[in-house]
């Protein structure tokens, strides 16, 4: 066990509060003929002309749609002003920042730190030797042209990858007072989780600025809440400045396993001791499960898990990536929740830290690659960068329980063996527990060096979706459905049957995908509608979401959802919008209306007399938990019938649904997804808006206007007014915290629908990922 006595409360490291405040922008770069000190770079420049931001920051003012490269295209400039606080003086100081795309110029003081290229994982400088008392400047230079990284560099420019990439500082961005040796890094491996000699193996980098004046050691010890489950100290030969690494293990003994429906977490902390003073802490979280790829499909624990998810882009409307920690988290509680998931594949890069956190907590299984997007040049320069991409992510994430998979290879690019063999030995080098992938175009295993075959499957027509025969190798299908076969488009402006279609389309892969063992399950194509200037494109938006880019469901998340067994949740979710609008089938739904409903049977009424009992269509989808109901509704739309669906699970009655179709009774609806937000100049909520019938089902071919008016300490982000015409009937915009607590009030007008209103607090403190805040005080 560790030395208990021996620890004191640590020094602890000191962040500079609140750094993604107070940021100037000052809009496009112009580079200076003069030395930095003169140019707009330079810490005698006048910035007050600059506009005042917070992080996460987009440089291009966006709508929802339309979006254009050339609005974040070129070098941008941002400013911030700081004081170092008294208590991070005379320690070192680390500069960090989370992500910037797509290259970023960090100046401190006058001083060129030189620029990062990438712009899906942290980078970070020290500066200890260039702050000085009073005020400091530090200049960011963001480059948004397309460069010769990783994703980009195809010669035909940004619409040779297929999500946008707006420039800015769209992650956050600390800077941290540490002591002169302190722990930089801490990779805790559980092994053998399932035997009863269990252990956790250790190995921990220490960042030393000179010798210490004494011994040292490191005390780590496994926590499970406020309980120390085992612990061990290891001694440290830090012989001078550098790095140093040392290894060790824990033996647990009993532990709770981590897997998706008990996502059960321990906190490793490592306390560095120099001459019996506690000197630097470190925390980190794992849990402990087994996750085994075979031929006959995935093992979670020893126990056979059928794969059923989705893929996921970080991309929002009116901000590109740069979404704060509650939004970014909010989508994983939607694929997990709403939606069903199990596992996410993250495309086509390393997402936020915010999104992982949620991953792990939740118990979302997770899919990992480096930025990449079909291109793999024969470029030495490039291919390192995408190496080094490899390299980084794999460290920042390697504690994560949620991850089972890496992609080795950048997605659906040419077989190029032997730099994919660097990448495999560089992850195997890294993280020894988790298998290799990668999506392939190729149903073929020649020249493919990876250990799990992630194939994108697009085979279909127009109305349906196949899958081809898995591989005698452990094979997941990582895309289908929606970019590449069936229909072009998903849109709410497309006649009904093309989005009741798609939902089919999902059900019909994940039918098949159970026939045979060998399908380890399928990561459907996709979550979220998303920005692109790629192929099938409406107003530069890719709508094969199964939810908008607003993070509204189509009828396809109601398949997704009907999947969760009813003590769950019950859903009853039709694939159609009932009523008689114009371009709406004139007498009802017609011959096979699809309902998605994990009910046994469901009851149909009009005007609450009896129509028709339907049963789940098992024949055409015998492998689903909850197959699709297809039912003919035919009526008279000069009655205006009234739509009463009941679902029975046995002979209990567990739910009903009521939909109208005389538009007298439609409105606005205005829904908040937060009551509550925080001060921290960045945390915001989502507000949903839409025209809705009398019972509050979404009411289709609606236009005009909405228009929102904001009274309170935060801010709108979205189109204002925001128009029906391509959205028709709903939509959404977020409403963003200022730096005052108060409460906000926000009103929706729509010229016909009338108005609707929500209120939201904004309180003191700040938001924290994994739902945490804290108080308003700063040291």
């Amino acid at each position: 066990m560790t030395d208990r006595a021996d620890v004191a409360v640590p020094v602890p490291v000191q962040e500079y509060p609140d750094f993604c405040t107070g940021w100037l922008f000052g809009g496009r770069y112009v580079p200076s003929h003069t030395a930095i000190p003169e140019g707009i770079d330079g810490s005698a420049h006048d910035d007050s002309g600059f506009s005042a931001v917070t992080l996460p920051h987009c440089v291009a003012e966006l709508s929802w749609q339309g979006w254009d490269p050339a609005s974040w295209d070129g070098e941008w400039i941002y400013r911030r002003h700081f004081r170092l606080p008294a208590g991070m003086r005379g320690r070192r100081l680390r500069l960090e920042f989370e992500g910037v795309l797509t290259g970023a110029t960090v100046i401190v003081n006058d001083t060129d730190l030189g620029k990062h290229l990438g712009g899906y994982l942290p980078f970070e400088h020290e500066i200890t030797d260039l702050v000085r008392d009073g005020d400091n400047v530090l200049s960011v230079i963001v480059d948004g042209s397309w460069q010769s990284v990783p994703p980009d560099g195809h010669p035909d420019g940004p619409p040779a990858v297929d999500y946008g990439q707006p420039a800015g500082i769209y992650r956050e961005v600390r800077l941290r007072a540490l002591p002169n040796t302190y722990i930089s890094d801490v990779f805790a491996k559980p092994v053998d989780v399932l035997r009863p000699d269990r252990r956790v193996d250790l190995e921990l980098t220490i960042d030393a600025a000179q010798r210490p004046a004494g011994p040292a050691k490191l005390i780590t010890e496994l926590r499970d809440g406020s309980d120390i489950v085992a612990g061990t100290t290891i001694p440290v030969a830090i012989s001078g400045a550098g790095a140093f690494t040392v290894r060790g293990r824990l033996e647990p003994g009993e532990v709770t396993l981590w897997d998706i429906h008990n996502p059960h977490l321990y906190d490793v902390m490592s306390t560095l001791m120099i001459d019996g003073v506690a000197a630097h802490e470190h925390r980190t979280r794992i849990g402990f499960r087994e996750a085994r790829w075979r031929k006959d499909g995935f093992f979670l624990n020893g126990e056979r898990l059928q794969i059923f998810g989705l893929n996921r882009h970080q991309l929002y409307p009116y901000v590109g990536h740069a979404m704060p920690a509650r939004a970014q988290r909010r989508d994983a509680e939607i694929l997990k929740h709403d939606l069903a998931c199990n596992m996410v594949r993250c495309a086509h890069y390393p997402p936020s830290r915010h999104f992982l956190d949620a991953c792990d907590e939740l118990g979302l299984l997770v899919w990992e690659e480096p930025p990449g997007w079909q291109f793999l040049p024969d470029d030495r320069r490039w291919l390192e960068l995408a190496l080094r991409d490899v390299r980084e992510m794999v460290v920042r994430d390697r504690n994560r329980p949620s991850i089972v998979l890496w992609a080795a290879r950048l997605n659906e690019t040419r077989n190029l063996p032997d730099f994919y063999r660097r990448t495999k030995a560089v992850i195997n080098e890294l993280d020894d527990s988790r298998p290799t992938t990668g999506s392939m175009i190729f149903h073929a295993t020649d020249d493919w060096v990876q250990d799990v075959f992630g194939y994108d499957d697009y085979s279909g027509d127009r109305v349906n979706a196949f899958l081809r025969p898995p591989l005698d190798v452990p094979y997941l299908v990582s895309e289908c459905v929606g970019a590449l076969s069936a229909q072009p488009f998903y849109r709410w402006t497309d006649p009904p049957g093309i989005l009741a279609q798609q939902a089919i389309a999902h059900a019909q892969v994940h039918d098949t995908a159970r026939t045979d063992p060998c399908y380890a399950g399928v990561l459907g194509w996709l979550a979220f509608d998303y920005g692109s200037q790629n192929g099938r494109i409406h107003h530069n938006v890719k709508t094969p979401g199964v939810a908008d880019s607003f993070r509204i469901g189509k009828y396809a998340a109601g398949f997704y959802r009907s999947q969760l067994p009813p003590t769950e949740r019950v859903v009853i979710e039709p694939a159609f919008c009932w009523g008689f609008a114009p371009g709406w089938p004139p007498r009802g739904p017609g011959q096979r209306a699809a309902i998605w409903s994990n009910c046994d049977r469901l009851e149909l009424l009009l005007d609450d007399q009896h129509l028709t009992t339907a049963l789940p269509d098992r024949q055409s989808f015998p492998n689903l938990a909850h197959p699709p109901f297809f039912v003919a509704l035919h009526c008279d739309p000069a009655t205006m019938p009234e739509l009463r669906i009941d679902g029975y699970v046995g002979d209990t009655r567990v739910g009903s649904r009521r939909f109208a179709s005389d538009p007298a009774g439609d409105h606005l609806l205005l829904a908040t997804d937060d009551k509550i937000i925080f001060a921290d100049g960045s945390d915001l909520t989502r507000l949903r808006f839409g025209a809705v019938d009398g019972y509050g089902n979404w009411r289709a071919h609606r236009h005009g206007e909405v228009t929102f008016r904001i009274d309170g300490p935060a801010e709108l982000v979205g189109d204002n007014p925001f128009a029906f015409a391509d959205s028709p009937g709903q939509g959404a915009v977020w409403l963003r915290a200022g730096r005052q607590p108060g409460q906000v009030a926000v009103t929706a007008t729509h010229p016909t629908l009338g108005t609707a209103a929500v209120t939201v607090d904004v309180a003191a403190g700040r938001f924290a990922s994994g739902g945490a805040w804290t108080s308003g005080a700063r040291p």
